[in-house]
């Protein structure tokens, strides 16, 4: 039986070689080693992706935003199945920037500087999705990081943060991403961004010590 399955899995890797329509070539699988914490992540992943069958019976027809979280879901597991592959040889191991290139797909990120941004661009976070929140997103949040600042400047202010809300909602529209995020550092103007952005909008908050120094490895494990 396990001669046959090997023989059998090596005829469908040959076949898959073969194929026109495969975007990647398999190759023949080499020794290696079984991850079983990401194999049990995936197994647990298709339990969860389960449900949309039975939550979309009789019809098995999904609305908009069930086939979204449906999709991404399998996407999800796509990618996990796609680094056990790799581990065997059998496709070419992607990048650790491709790979949050590709999560990233799913994001929208608000931060608090310019530079930022550039350090999530390098990290390969595709600069479309990064919105930099120069303004708190209420104007009495101003208050909590400048105390002294004039009621003379709230105008001026409230123009900022209505336009980034703007911003906000039209890349919502654009992208329709599954979460937004918060890349700050620790500080308070990061802090007061990271909670009202929760509050507005459910967003998922990473605070780091020093964005500018992170590694693509390091902010590949914060991304959800």
């Amino acid at each position: 039986m396990e001669k046959f399955r090997l023989k059998q899995t090596q005829s469908l890797l040959k076949e898959a070689e073969k194929s026109k329509n495969t975007a990647e070539k398999l190759k023949t699988p080499k020794e290696g080693k079984i991850d079983v914490d990401l194999f049990v992540e995936i197994l647990n992943d298709m339990i969860e992706a389960e449900e949309f069958i039975y939550s979309s019976r009789p019809s098995q027809k999904l609305d908009d935003n069930n086939a979204k979280l449906f999709c991404n879901s399998i996407i999800n597991i796509r990618h996990k199945l796609d680094e056990i592959l790799a581990d065997f040889g059998v496709i070419e191991k992607e990048s650790v920037e491709e790979e949050i290139k590709k999560l990233s797909e799913n994001f929208l990120i608000l931060t608090t500087k310019s530079s930022f941004k550039k350090a999530l661009n390098k990290l390969g976070v595709e600069p479309q999705r990064i919105i930099v929140a120069g303004v708190p997103l209420e104007v009495e949040d101003m208050k909590l990081i400048n105390p002294k600042i004039p009621e003379s400047a709230f105008g001026a202010i409230k123009k900022k943060i209505d336009h980034v809300k703007h911003d906000i909602s039209r890349k919502k529209d654009q992208f329709n991403p599954t979460d937004i995020l918060v890349v700050v550092e620790h500080d308070k103007s990061g802090e007061i961004l990271g909670s009202r952005a929760h509050e507005l909008y459910n967003a998922h908050i990473i605070v780091t010590d020093n964005l500018k120094d992170i590694t693509a490895e390091e902010f590949r494990k914060f991304l959800p």
